[in-house]
């Protein structure tokens, strides 16, 4: 298969592409490089984002997350090529419950960018196959250069090499999200290449474990101590306290 992956050298991309390589004819863009031409391809696989989720900077949010994506999107409508488009768990907001069906109530402009495409696909009618993957807390190689964005695991374990200190929010005990490791989200994606279907899917464990247990975990395997500090201002208001995926769909389309 001819396969373009967007945000080929951010955290993602690279675990995609390095996977794809060996199987497919991988092509690559970036945000900043002339914009793609998809004619010919079989797949689009839209990574590629802004995914901080403190970005002050409101238009560049939705210029890169939403009006480069609709863009792509309807050239991949021209051409009849597949598109995959990589949403987030943070478009359900801080609820308990995390099926595909429940209510979206994004609490930042990173997630709203992510809800407005997702209903941008709903109105258009998905006219050539679309799949949106709704990933939880995603962790693995390549993500060092995010920085204080990146998974608590790498955080957690540079924090540990560095000053056998990891430094972790006050109540991170009732802290709990769904972590699930990249070269699982990767082996999703591969799965759904096969799948002729269009839709929204959870990518996550279906399990929730809470940070403190992260970092207890790394802690151990360096021989490090943890310290709580507070929670920064700017997260308080809008920070997730529980994620766990509802994989029930996801396992039943990839027969798992």
């Amino acid at each position: 298969m001819k396969i373009l992956v967007t945000g080929s050298n951010g955290f993602i991309g690279k675990n995609m592409v390095n996977a794809l390589r060996e199987e497919h004819d991988v092509y690559k863009a970036e945000w900043g490089m002339s914009f793609p031409s998809v004619e010919g391809l079989d797949w689009v696989m839209h990574l590629g984002a802004i995914s901080s989720t403190v970005e002050q900077n409101v238009g560049k949010i939705y210029r890169q997350n939403l009006d480069y994506t609709i863009k792509l999107y309807e050239d991949c409508i021209k051409h009849g090529v597949k598109f995959q488009f990589a949403s987030s768990a943070s478009v359900y907001g801080l609820v308990s419950e995390f099926m595909e069906s429940s209510p979206l109530n994004p609490q930042n402009h990173y997630a709203r960018s992510k809800a407005m495409f997702e209903r941008y696909v709903e109105l258009r009618g998905a006219p050539v196959t679309t799949q949106i993957f709704r990933y939880f807390n995603v962790y693995g190689p390549h993500e060092d250069h995010k920085g204080g964005q990146a998974s608590p695991h790498t955080q957690f374990t540079k924090q540990a090499k560095e000053s056998g200190v990891i430094k972790i929010f006050e109540g991170s005990e009732n802290y709990k999200r769904d972590f699930i490791h990249v070269a699982q989200i990767v082996e999703y994606h591969k799965g759904f290449l096969n799948v002729d279907q269009s839709g929204v899917w959870n990518m996550g464990t279906g399990k929730a474990k809470s940070f403190y247990d992260v970092a207890k975990e790394v802690a151990d395997e360096h021989n490090a101590t943890i310290e709580y500090i507070k929670m920064p201002e700017i997260l308080k208001d809008n920070y997730q306290e529980f994620t766990q995926a509802d994989t029930t769909k996801l396992w039943k389309t990839l027969s798992l």
